[in-house]
Parts: structure tokens; C-alpha cells; sequence
């Protein structure tokens, strides 16, 4: 039941980007979800992305980029909110992931600082633990900034680039298989969750 929900939930997100993407609210919608998720909010704006790619294939790269900006200053949040407010950075973590975890963020940040945020900047592992965490451990920021470009550019580029290519055939594969590609996004963004809940 809960992922019929999920699906329907998505659904609709996807309808009404494609019928509002040549208005002004698209791009400052998907723009406002980036900063969100990479700080606190836990849905990904990759489902905006490709609704808006989609329906102006021309602009694909446009929509990669503010999508991009929008992530990295979100992270860049969530990295100010770890150094200064960890009172409420706290909450935020320790909603997604356990102490256990945490102290494994540590252990990442420590030993593979840049490769730890590359990681989590260009895969389906909630960003936002990365974002606060550095914060907190007081990670270099303009190493943080960098590498936050350069790995959530390359996560939306792609899908940008991939419909810039493939643009027609791939909306038709999407709108033929939507509910089996929502099923499968859904365990992707899940088994995210629970990598970073369950990681020893």
C-alpha cells in the first residue's frame, strides 16, 4: 500500500510538471526542491528534472544546471546548519540515519573527506546526512563546495544529457513503464536509506 501511494504520489508530481513546465513555476519549483533536498527535505528533485527535460527537451541542460546550483547551495546549508545550529542539525540526521551510522560518517570524513562527499553527491544515499555531518565535522569548506558541484553536476548532467539525446524514446519508455520505473526509483531511494541505517 505504501508504495501504490508513493507511485500515485509521483504520478501526479509528473502530470502537473509537464503541464506547467513552459510557466514561470517550473524551474523555481524544481530550483527550491534541490536546496531543499540536499538539507532537510528527503525527495529527490531527479523526478522534476526529467518531468521538466521531458516536456522542453532543448533546455535539458538549462534545467541540470539550476537544478546543480540549487543542490550545492542547499548543501551548503545543510552545512551551515551541522556547524552552527546542531541542535537542529541533529534532528534532521538522526531522522534518516542511527549513532552507529554517524560514527561511520566520521570514519568517512576522516580517512576519504572529498571521496565521501563525491560519493554521496552523485548516488541515491541521502545527501543531506553528508551536508549536515560535514558540517558538523567541520570539513574544509571549499573542499566540501567543490567537490559538491563537481558530483551533483555530474548526477544531473547525466540525466539532463541523456535526455537531450534520447529525449523522445525515452518519455515514451517512461510514460509505457512509469509505475515499474517509480517501483524501481522508490527501492533505489529506500535502499539508500537503509545502506546508511545499517552500514557496520
Amino acid at each position: 500500500m505504501f508504495i501504490i501511494n508513493i507511485v500515485k504520489i509521483v504520478r501526479r508530481l509528473y502530470d502537473w510538471v509537464l503541464h506547467w513546465a513552459e510557466t514561470p513555476y517550473g524551474v523555481p519549483a524544481l530550483f527550491l526542491l534541490a536546496v531543499a533536498e540536499s538539507s532537510f527535505f528527503p525527495v529527490p528533485p531527479d523526478v522534476l528534472l526529467i518531468a521538466l527535460s521531458l516536456s522542453l527537451r532543448k533546455r535539458a541542460f538549462y534545467y541540470a544546471a539550476v537544478c546543480t546550483v540549487g543542490s550545492v547551495i542547499g548543501g551548503a546549508l545543510g552545512f551551515f546548519i551541522g556547524m552552527k545550529f546542531w541542535s537542529v542539525g541533529q534532528g534532521i540526521l538522526f531522522h534518516y540515519v542511527s549513532k552507529e551510522t554517524f560514527d561511520m560518517v566520521r570514519t568517512y570524513f576522516r580517512d576519504y573527506e572529498a571521496w565521501a562527499i563525491a560519493i554521496a553527491g552523485f548516488t541515491p544515499i541521502p545527501y543531506k546526512v553528508f551536508t549536515i555531518s560535514a558540517g558538523f565535522f567541520q570539513v574544509d569548506f571549499s573542499v566540501f563546495m567543490v567537490v559538491s558541484f563537481l558530483s551533483r553536476g555530474a548526477r544531473f548532467f547525466l540525466v539532463g544529457g541523456l535526455i537531450y539525446l534520447f529525449g523522445k524514446h525515452i518519455r515514451n519508455f517512461i510514460d509505457k513503464y512509469f509505475n515499474l520505473l517509480t517501483y524501481g526509483f522508490t527501492a533505489i531511494l529506500i535502499g539508500g536509506f537503509i545502506v546508511l541505517r545499517f552500514v557496520k
